[in-house]
């Protein structure tokens, strides 16, 4: 269980493990990845080939070692821009925070190769959804 509304649980693979059995560093980026996804799926209701962000930026900051057979994924949207937008994540195994993370994303038009407004529709969900203004 973490402190944010939406939670996905994801497995952890043996290839994520590192020669110590834990979890190694580089795979907690896509523990959130996958976080990312299923919100945009679940929340915003776009399909996993939606093209219309990209990532700007990511930081994670690592509590202690995983060494389980799945960890859980909370995460929220806590800033909208005109263009961008910040989640912040907790990644929990069995209710204890293992990681902390945030990361930027940009509403992006990939043909065109530049940023675009954030959709209307999308920001008046994510505040429903969050409960919350998450207006810059």
């Amino acid at each position: 269980m973490t402190d944010h509304r939406f939670e996905v649980e994801v497995p952890v693979r043996y290839r994520d493990l590192d020669t110590y059995g834990h979890v190694n560093n580089a795979n907690y980026a896509t523990f959130l990845e996958e976080g990312r996804i299923a919100y945009f799926e679940e929340v915003l209701e776009l399909g996993q080939q939606s093209r219309g962000m990209i990532l700007a930026s990511l930081s994670i900051e690592f509590h202690e070692p995983v060494e389980a057979d799945a960890v859980t994924v909370g995460l929220a949207i806590t800033r909208i821009g005109s263009s961008s937008f910040d989640f912040a994540y907790e990644i929990a195994v069995d209710g204890r925070r293992v990681a902390t993370a945030e990361s930027v994303q940009i509403a992006y038009d990939v043909d065109a190769g530049e940023s675009i407004p954030f959709p209307d529709e999308w920001r008046a969900t994510i505040e429903d959804f969050e409960g919350e203004s998450v207006a810059e």
